[in-house]
């Protein structure tokens, strides 16, 4: 995501958002709404679509990003989002490492050219992490 930055504080935003976002937070891990579900029904979330407008509402103030490739959520680690997220994703573990991307990459540069307007651009990297490389021999 790019854009303003982290334009909520966690004393601004519901109870339900701020027990999503601090499970993520916890968590250190991509989950899915269906996992952050399971982890919350103690706290009290019964219901899908709680978790659902609860992930809205973070993800337009900037701060959890959604995992295309695995339709799973990860609390953001940035302070503002000036460059392009990105996330280098470990197939094996599913441990995910963000990070940034500074405009001068030119990865719209392309698709500008051509009278593309880009709204948001997000990188998913797949692979292994170093852990699971060295342990699969690579």
């Amino acid at each position: 995501m790019s854009g303003g930055g982290n334009q909520a504080s966690s004393g601004t935003l519901t109870r339900n958002q701020n027990l999503v976002l601090n499970c993520l937070r916890d968590a250190g891990r991509a989950m899915t709404a269906y996992q952050l579900l399971d982890e919350l029904r103690d706290a009290g979330l019964r219901a899908p679509v709680q978790v659902y407008r609860a992930l809205e509402a973070l993800g337009k103030h900037e701060m959890i990003h959604r995992i295309e490739s695995i339709n799973a959520f990860v609390a953001c680690r940035h302070l503002n989002h000036r460059e392009t997220a990105a996330f280098a994703i470990c197939d094996d573990c599913r441990q995910i490492w963000e990070f940034s991307l500074p405009p001068e990459a030119g990865l719209t540069a392309v698709a500008d050219s051509k009278g593309f307007k880009t709204r948001h651009t997000t990188v998913e990297l797949h692979g292994r992490c170093a852990d699971c490389a060295s342990r699969a021999g690579d």
